[in-house]
């Protein structure tokens, strides 16, 4: 069978092996491939293998043979569900395999924040010392508040490192979340946003992207944090609405900001919007690898190729995430 993998910057070399082995063609498209050449490609195809590229209805249209779309990671905003849907086509992403990998990420980027660990690096890099002056002073996270927005499991494994593990107050916003599951995972719930960003020493993002999540961090959010908080982003970059995040730093309503995802990637030094974030000493970037481990590739790989298998069997595939948007589905999929 024709197999098509786009963002193919992202080395899968266990999927890739493993599908060429078993005698299927496998076509490999780069970041940043236009909808008309994807369209050209998968006239014939049997399976979508993404990560990033946007698979919307003009592809699926164009694609009478597919069988399935097999998103290799856990966002699923750039596939258009319901024209899938429309053709039972089944959508599965691969929800399990960075829970802790990517909390442990935005925890390292949390750190980093408190105890100026950039600036003081750039310091000796430049200097060879620093001394102990007054802007070199960091921040403990003991005693302090972690603001937690969506209480997944990401969200909840950031909740037991920064309460459990650094005995900080976790306060969390998640909606859809009673009270009693969120003590039961350590955290007190807020039912307002603006009321956990104004208590917040630390606002970590952990919320699905979707209609009612898309720039929920603007900037009446941003002003109503404290002069002194951080903001950590390892979730995805449209969360936040990149202008108001401008301002916010260039004017100090807040004290910076760690980022791991963005919404027009990937990040430049020059020509993007968001270029002049490389100008704030205290914003720490990461391009979007807080999930890249040798551990989680592993899990990755391995439930990848399980669903490209069910879908290539004409099996049911199975949808191990909570999405709604992949609830949805009601033909040739079975939900654990």
């Amino acid at each position: 069978m024709k197999i098509v993998r786009t963002d193919s910057e992202l080395q899968v070399p266990l999927v890739d092996d493993a599908l060429r082995k078993e005698g299927h063609e496998l076509i490999l498209l780069p970041d940043g491939v236009s909808e008309a050449e994807l369209i050209r490609v998968v006239a014939d195809a049997d399976l979508i293998l993404m990560c990033y590229t946007p698979i919307t209805q003009h592809v699926i249209d164009a694609a009478p043979r597919l069988k399935g779309i097999v998103k290799y990671g856990v966002g699923i905003d750039a596939i258009d569900i319901p024209a899938a849907i429309d053709r039972s086509i089944p959508v599965v992403n691969i929800p399990e395999y960075a829970e802790e990998t990517v909390a442990e990420g935005a925890f390292a980027l949390m750190i980093a924040l408190a105890k100026k660990l950039q600036p003081l690096g750039r310091a000796m890099q430049r200097d060879g010392w620093a001394w102990p002056e007054q802007n070199w002073l960091g921040s403990d996270i003991a005693g302090k508040t972690v603001g937690i927005v969506g209480l997944g499991k990401i969200g909840k494994s950031m909740a037991r490192m920064a309460g459990a593990g650094f005995r900080a107050k976790v306060i969390g916003y998640s909606p859809g979340m009673s009270e009693d599951d969120m003590a039961a995972a350590g955290v007190e719930k807020r039912d307002d946003l603006h009321a956990l960003l104004a208590e917040s020493d630390f606002v970590s993002l952990h919320c699905v992207l979707n209609d009612d999540t898309r720039g929920i961090i603007g900037e009446a959010e941003l002003k109503a944090m404290r002069p002194g908080a951080y903001l950590i982003n390892s979730s995805r970059g449209a969360l936040v609405d990149d202008d108001a995040l401008l301002r916010a730093l260039d004017e100090g309503w807040i004290a910076g900001a760690g980022l791991d995802v963005f919404a027009n990637e990937p990040l430049k030094r020059s020509g993007h919007k968001l270029s002049r974030l490389f100008e704030h000493e205290q914003v720490i970037l990461s391009p979007h690898l807080t999930f890249y481990t040798h551990d989680a590739m592993e899990r990755l790989e391995a439930e990848t190729l399980a669903r490209c298998h069910e879908v290539l069997a004409g099996e049911q595939v199975r949808i191990k995430s909570r999405d709604p948007r992949l609830r949805a589905q009601f033909k040739g999929v079975v939900f654990d």
